[in-house]
């Protein structure tokens, strides 16, 4: 079977093109795709528990804690202690990390816009119900 005919080749393909537009996009507000991706994932009114946010956006907990200290540095984030436990941390944004989170967010729309314009309603459906079933037998197999 040539790579071509696997359907992960095509997934990660898109995915490699994906990733490489989201980092263009980000870098004219001088962050990446990464920072855009954490920005979509707290939780903008209450922040998000740091223990939830790596698990939510399947990133693996050392990319995470450097993606976190970027953020922090760049001013995006400040990490609070809960009152009821102060060794959990509520990550929040800043009002700075509210904006981007906007551009980040715009962004996101454009692409789904753009990508959505190519396609007819029944090959969206399509889309979504194959990749749906793609997600849910990954699910029950073990690697």
């Amino acid at each position: 079977m040539k790579a071509e005919e696997t359907i992960d080749f095509h997934i990660k393909l898109a995915w490699h093109k994906i990733i490489k537009w989201y980092n263009a996009a980000a870098s004219e507000f001088g962050g990446t795709m990464a920072i855009g991706y954490v920005l979509l994932n707290i939780d903008k009114e209450h922040g998000t528990p740091s223990t939830k946010l790596g698990p939510s956006m399947g990133i693996e907990s050392t990319s995470l804690v450097r993606v976190l200290k970027s953020m922090e540095e760049k001013g995006l984030i400040c990490r609070k202690p809960t009152r009821e436990d102060k060794r959990k941390v509520i990550i929040s944004l800043t009002e700075l990390g509210k904006e981007k989170r906007l551009l980040a967010k715009e962004v996101v729309v454009k692409l789904n816009s753009e990508i959505q314009g190519q396609l007819s309603n029944e090959e969206l459906s399509s889309f979504f119900n194959v990749m749906n079933k793609i997600n849910n037998h990954l699910n029950t197999i073990k690697s």
